[in-house]
């Protein structure tokens, strides 16, 4: 896979967007890359956090238009259908915590992937942008359904129509992202911040992403019934055996994930 870094290690899956010299913008190989990846880290007991990050000074610019406008490459419903559209559901839903440590640049469907992960954070020069007005496209992997969540309707349909570069401060500002770090701090902070998340619970992690997900949709009287129900199962799982008893006993816990 030369389009895509995987690393497995300490509980921690790391996948790293790697064509540094296109700004890692996606082509056919390395969007299926990346579904295999995740695949991969959801199917192993072993991974417990996911990150996903970029090299060099992007974190991702979308498609390659290059390959998009080809005579002979993927027409666009096929790029959105078997590229973007797996990858989004995919981190949704993967039973782990997922973080996008965007380390440069996200635009177009590269912001969106970012957004669809359950922690965004970035370094201090990072910008998303909205690029698809820009092309006369719409956004798509999944940013009509995430922005808007996230920082509102008012401001997401500014954000999307106008193509505005929003800088990682005023992500944070406005509830895009959770966190900004200094370029300097930024590696060692994503690491704390995964070994953090591979040492949790990550049975009631995972229900609380499916609680989540499931709320988008639902009134409070459905949510309440998708709590007791997830409630009721991490209230079976061991490391809620594992961290009551070591609250009572006043100790750190140990969680295994289960």
């Amino acid at each position: 896979m030369e389009n895509i870094l995987y690393e497995k290690q300490a509980g921690v899956a790391t996948i790293t967007l790697n064509r540094p010299d296109k700004f890692n913008s996606f082509i056919r190989p390395m969007a299926l890359d990346m579904q295999s990846c995740l695949d991969d880290a959801a199917s192993d007991d072993s991974i417990r956090c996911v990150v996903i990050t970029g090299t060099g000074k992007a974190f991702c610019a979308g498609q390659d238009l290059q390959e998009a406008t080809a005579p002979d490459g993927p027409e666009m419903t096929k790029i959105v259908r078997e590229h973007y559209n797996p990858i989004i559901l995919k981190i949704r839903e993967l039973e782990k915590p997922v973080i996008a440590a965007v380390n440069g640049v996200a635009a177009g469907a590269g912001a969106n992937i970012a957004l669809a992960c359950d922690i965004v954070v970035a370094v201090e020069s990072a910008s998303f942008i909205q690029a698809f007005s820009k092309i006369g496209l719409i956004p798509d992997s999944g940013g009509t359904f995430t922005l808007p969540r996230l920082i509102g309707w008012q401001r997401a349909s500014a954000i999307m129509m106008l193509g505005d570069k929003i800088s990682a401060s005023e992500a944070v500002q406005m509830g895009m992202i959770y966190k900004m770090f200094s370029t300097e701090s930024f590696v060692d902070e994503v690491s704390k911040l995964a070994e953090t998340l591979s040492k949790m619970p990550t049975k009631g992690l995972a229900l609380t992403k499916k609680a989540l997900n499931e709320s988008h949709t639902n009134d409070l009287r459905t949510q309440l019934e998708v709590e007791d129900k997830y409630q009721t199962e991490a209230g079976h799982s061991h490391d809620y055996r594992e961290g009551t008893k070591a609250f009572l006993e006043k100790r750190a816990p140990v969680f295994v994930g289960k």
